[in-house]
């Protein structure tokens, strides 16, 4: 990660340790509760007057990534997650000039037939070359052998009701774990509009960085909120969430650049992975939203937690993603809030884990 030389003090927000998020290699299927007293007072212990130099970032934030690929070559896997991710997208190009077939999972929760035939397209890729692996997919669920080491998480069509209104901006996103963290990633972003549709794609492996259009990205190194400019997501359900982050969503308006909503994770979080917006935070996310995202950003130098301070991992609900340097300055106002929501008994709970799957987290 590159900073600058000068030394910006931010206070410090105690980590919570990943042992209470996760019971190591022995999980059920089911998830336990994962805030425990100390979690849920970890905001009181933030107000102690302890600072960290932006060096000592990657301390106070541990990395989300896996220690390596595992057996697989990391280039043989990125090819073959990059192949996956540009086979789902040319199905999405193919029909992103056409008359959509629209079906809903919920009152406004869209899905396209471009949704399921992406997916199909993508599984093929990833059946041919590990017929072994798991896989968790948006339209599909789960197959595959729980017993592998690998998890992919496919996002066919990142920002559905984006791409059924040719509003930019959506994503093909493929992440690949290797046992429970994000090993390997590509995000294929269509940009432009109608009429003028094209398509970058970002990659990255494990200690590999990342890359988009076969060029080194790296995070931006502005060190000051105000001279930010952010993006957050909203969820479906208008819960106590959402009405929780509207008021984030205003509060950071008021102190940043601005803050913006394009309706597609992985898009986001490329996009502070690229350095042109400093940081992305949103509720209610599955880890075929975040699994390619977070290690994109990651690999770029910038950092990854919980929205409430908390270490990360892909079975999360929630997602701070930011450069690293503004991410304490960030959590000043997000981690309270968060907090307040887990005190009135919202359900920040692991989301669903395939039953027998093994991760190190």
């Amino acid at each position: 990660m590159v900073f600058s030389a000068s030394l910006n003090l931010h206070p410090v927000f105690p980590v919570v340790p990943r042992s209470s998020l996760c019971i190591r290699n022995q999980f059920s299927g089911t998830f336990p509760q994962r805030f425990s007293k100390f979690d849920r007072n970890w905001s009181s212990l933030s107000r102690r007057p302890h600072f960290i130099t932006k060096s000592l970032l990657s301390e106070r934030f541990p990395k989300v990534g896996a220690q390596s690929t595992g057996p697989i070559d990391p280039a043989e896997l990125i090819e073959v997650v990059r192949t996956a991710a540009q086979t789902g997208a040319e199905v999405v190009m193919d029909a992103v000039n056409k008359p959509r077939n629209i079906t809903y999972k919920g009152l406004t929760d869209l899905v396209t037939e471009t949704d399921k035939m992406s997916e199909a397209a993508i599984l093929q890729v990833v059946k041919k070359k590990f017929k072994d692996h798991l896989i968790l997919g948006e339209e599909g669920g789960i197959i595959g052998d729980s017993a592998s080491d690998y998890l992919w998480c496919i996002d066919p069509l990142d920002g559905t009701t984006n791409f059924a209104h040719g509003y930019p901006s959506f994503a093909v996103s493929v992440g690949v774990l290797y046992r429970g963290n994000p090993a390997a990633a590509a995000v294929v972003e269509f940009v432009g509009g109608p009429m003028c549709w094209n398509t970058r794609i970002f990659s990255a492996a494990a200690g590999e960085g990342a890359f988009c259009n076969g060029q080194r990205i790296q995070v931006s190194t502005t060190d000051q909120v105000e001279r930010s400019l952010l993006v957050t997501g909203f969820g479906y359900d208008h819960d106590d969430a959402w009405s929780t982050n509207i008021e984030l969503f205003k509060e950071f308006t008021d102190v940043s650049r601005g803050v913006r909503r394009l309706g597609a994770a992985a898009v986001d979080m490329c996009h502070v992975a690229l350095g042109i917006v400093e940081a992305y935070w949103e509720y209610r996310l599955k880890p075929w939203d975040m699994a390619a995202g977070v290690l994109m950003v990651e690999e770029a130098g910038g950092r990854v937690t919980r929205m409430d301070g908390g270490q990360f991992c892909v079975f999360d609900r929630s997602v701070l993603v930011s450069n690293g340097v503004i991410h304490t300055k960030l959590l000043e106002r997000i981690g309270p809030a968060t907090e307040k929501l887990i005190s009135k008994g919202i359900d920040f709970s692991l989301w669903y884990k395939p039953d027998g799957y093994r991760a190190d987290v």
